[in-house]
């Protein structure tokens, strides 16, 4: 096993983002916070770090993780469409499937002539977060056991069913459901009804939230009805409506465990450099895409400064309490990467060198960023930079 010395790196992003709603909350508005007795707007860690993730899966080519109570549903359908099973065998192997789980399933709240749909799927009594993967190797162990689910009956009550009965061998379901790859050796995992499928999550993301205060804007929309366009013979619209959005420059903060990364991957240091270069790299350029076909705010950070530390990981967010004021031409992007430059030599000067390894940006801002360490051409070379840095390793015995 290797020793990591340079234990945690983190990501200060600084992103301007243009009129949009990232995140909004149960009643469509953009999430707020208040801070500094001045109204921010905020976009959620959960919000950023499913679109961490779904970058990680889509662009970087990591193996895709499933997160879903839709299980049996999910395998019903993969064994029609890959193995041709009939509709009413491939139902009970997903129903018997999920009650034989630790999991356990639960019953629909609808009988199947009462749904909308003409059916209602049973759905695991909890979230599972599994690789994509574990629905194939589930299909494969109801087809090993087909003869006994032609003759088995339907389960009931979920409640009352024993798994030490179950058609599907329940202790070969929870092998498949403990299961992890790249993303959930990331992102972590709670499964606590699976003996041993718990997995500690290697990264911390930080509420990202506006440097300056904001105001939220109504956007009232209407939509033409073509037909009523052409003819002209009468007026008005075919829908009305409204949406709030914000815009603003936002600090984002990030934290990469390598220890914690390390361990869940078993020591291959390796895989801990691929997937912390695939998960800084998704820090950076990834977006939530909430409304982003009418928005489009596909921005990149004007800042992107990397830390490598080794004792505890330092926020920055102080840095903007006291909300940003915008310069003399009118934006917050050069003042907040200003005001981040200020605060982050005053922490190093009471903190000491003591703790910080590496420390490196990359900015299209041509404001003064000595305190932010060596200034870079580009991302990769930021990202290339810390991991050399903090995986540079001493043998241990």
């Amino acid at each position: 096993m290797t020793a990591i010395p340079g234990r945690f790196i983190e990501a200060h992003i600084i992103q301007p983002i243009p009129f949009a709603n990232l995140n909004r909350d149960d009643t469509n508005s953009v999430k707020i916070v208040k801070w500094g007795d001045k109204e921010r707007t905020r976009v959620s860690s959960q919000c950023w770090k499913r679109a961490m993730r779904l970058y990680l899966q889509t662009r970087l080519g990591h193996e895709a993780a499933l997160r879903t109570r839709r299980l049996a549903e999910y395998l019903a359908r993969h064994l029609q469409e890959e193995h041709d099973w009939p509709a009413d065998l491939a139902e009970r192997a997903g129903r018997h499937t999920v009650v034989a789980s630790g999991v356990g399933g639960e019953a629909p709240k609808k009988k199947p002539e009462e749904a909308s749909n003409g059916n209602e799927y049973w759905s695991t009594a909890a979230m599972v977060y599994v690789p994509a993967s574990a629905v194939a190797e589930l299909a494969d162990l109801a087809i090993q056991h087909r003869e006994a689910l032609e003759k088995a009956k339907e389960p009931k009550d979920p409640a009352k069913f024993d798994r030490g009965q179950s058609v599907i061998p329940a202790t070969e379901v929870d092998a498949i459901l403990r299961r992890r790859n790249g993303v959930i050796n990331l992102f972590g995992r709670m499964l606590a009804q699976v003996d041993d499928a718990k997995v500690d999550g290697a990264v911390q993301v930080a509420h990202s939230f506006t440097t300056h205060a904001t105001d939220t804007e109504i956007d009232y929309f209407s939509a033409v009805d073509d037909v009523t366009d052409t003819w002209g013979d009468t007026t008005g619209s075919a829908h009305m409506g409204q949406a709030e959005h914000s815009a603003g420059v936002l600090y984002r903060y990030i934290v990469l465990d390598l220890n914690d990364l390390h361990t869940n991957l078993g020591g291959d240091l390796a895989d801990t450099r691929d997937l912390a270069a695939g998960l800084l790299k998704a820090a950076l350029l990834s977006l939530p895409h909430a409304k982003k076909n009418s928005t489009a705010p596909n921005t990149i950070p004007h800042l992107a400064h990397l830390t490598v530390r080794t004792d505890r990981p330092v926020s920055y967010a102080g840095a903007f309490e006291n909300p940003v004021r915008a310069d003399r031409h009118g934006g917050h992007g050069d003042p907040s990467v200003t005001t981040l430059n200020h605060y982050a030599g005053a922490v190093q000067k009471l903190l000491g060198e003591s703790g910080r390894r590496y420390a490196a940006h990359a900015t299209l801002s041509q404001e003064d960023t000595e305190a932010l360490g060596t200034r870079v051409d580009s991302f990769d070379a930021l990202i290339d930079g810390a991991l050399t840095s903090a995986l540079t390793v001493q043998e241990t015995q």
